[in-house]
């Protein structure tokens, strides 16, 4: 395909909302960042109290926290931390985690080795094009 063409197709994969936004997947390991841990979050939710909304708000604002899910089951939340070493995961534990509004639990798992990591969607799971 041409450059003309091309340029068409990804602005409507833009404009559609396909094409949500580009980023740079950078090597974590080399920037320094050794550890991966999954956090389990507690945080009762009461009906009109404002803690949720803080503690997303607070969740959004730190660098740490790679990626946030709210969940069924028996905690509300799955973080995805990055931290240097088990003394950094340590210190932000201690300093961040455990003082964002409204935690009452916390369960952390460490990953000790990546078997698949990707952004990537199963477009061809799809059937389109």
């Amino acid at each position: 395909m041409s450059a003309s063409p091309c340029l068409r197709r990804v602005k409507n994969l833009e404009e559609t909302g396909l094409i949500n936004r580009y980023v740079a997947l950078l090597d974590r390991k080399k920037l320094g960042f050794g550890l991966v841990a999954y956090v389990e979050v507690k945080v009762p939710q009461v009906a009109g109290d404002p803690v949720v909304e803080r503690f997303n708000e607070a969740v959004r604002l730190q660098p740490a926290i790679v990626a946030c899910y709210v969940t069924a089951g028996q905690f509300d939340y799955l973080l995805k931390v990055v931290a240097r070493d088990m003394e950094s995961y340590a210190r932000l534990v201690q300093e961040v985690l455990l003082k964002l509004p409204g935690v009452r639990d916390t369960r952390s798992t460490f990953v000790m080795q990546t078997i698949k990591d990707t952004t990537e969607l199963p477009l061809s799971m799809l059937g389109r094009d």
